[in-house]
């Protein structure tokens, strides 16, 4: 090519970047999408344990890993890892975050009977979805604990003891206001949540889907009324048990 045959084809070149006004055409950029946004680490930890929970429901605690777990929760290992070092770390805090669901405290229930404020700590109201989900991880941590013995510590401090401590506090609360008379709150709590759960998770041969949410409460309901007066036949006269 000649050298008048090279500038010609370069001012063709920039004729053909220059719009109609023979103004030069603007030079499309590459957008970058940007940096992703960075999740908070209480967002990335509330994801988690959402997620997290029906997995160790489905496949129980022998039968998961972090990788299974990062891969649901779409979250990379590194990140998991820096918000639960081990898995065992992050089932106690499955427990530790769903122990309201099994013991409404702490909280003030001055203002109901005793009957209703212990109907309202074991959420004698709740939904049929709620407490199925309250059965659900009941049975995961009792199934777990008893083929996993390192859990055990786990559960005790951050789940069974933990809700039985505050059960305990609020009974000798109310033991100090006069409303009730026990003589030691800690095993007064250990009765009630046994007497009380056995409805909530019943038994063999009973099982959950034989009884309604009407059935369920009202079998609480008795307890609790069972619990505060006792079954003895009472005087006509004074109330008090024969």
């Amino acid at each position: 090519m000649s050298r008048f045959q090279k500038r010609r084809h370069e001012l063709q070149s920039e004729m053909s970047d220059r719009n109609e006004g023979g103004r030069p055409r603007p030079v499309p950029q590459n957008r970058g999408r940007g940096r992703p946004k960075v999740m908070p680490d209480h967002e990335h930890r509330k994801r988690i344990l959402e997620r997290a929970l029906p997995l160790f429901i489905e496949r129980g605690y022998g039968g998961l890993t972090m990788d299974d777990i990062a891969a649901r929760c779409h979250v990379s290992k590194r990140t998991l890892y820096r918000l639960f070092p081990a898995k065992q770390d992050l089932f106690g805090a499955l427990v530790e975050e769903h122990r309201g669901s099994m013991l409404a405290l702490p909280a003030n229930y001055d203002h109901l009977s005793l009957a209703e404020a212990i109907g309202a700590i074991f959420l004698v109201d709740i939904g049929e979805e709620e407490n199925l989900r309250r059965i659900a991880f009941l049975r995961l941590v009792m199934i777990e604990a008893q083929q996993h013995p390192e859990l055990m510590d786990i559960l005790a401090q951050r789940g069974a003891t933990a809700g039985h401590d505050l059960l305990a506090t609020w009974l000798e609360g109310e033991h100090r206001r006069g409303r009730i008379s026990i003589e030691d709150p800690q095993d007064t709590a250990w009765m009630l949540m046994d007497f009380l759960f056995g409805v909530i998770v019943p038994k063999p041969p009973l099982k959950e889907e034989w009884q309604s949410s009407e059935m369920r409460q009202a079998r609480l309901r008795r307890r609790i009324q069972i619990f505060l007066h006792g079954v003895a036949k009472r005087s006509p006269d004074d109330g008090a048990p024969r």
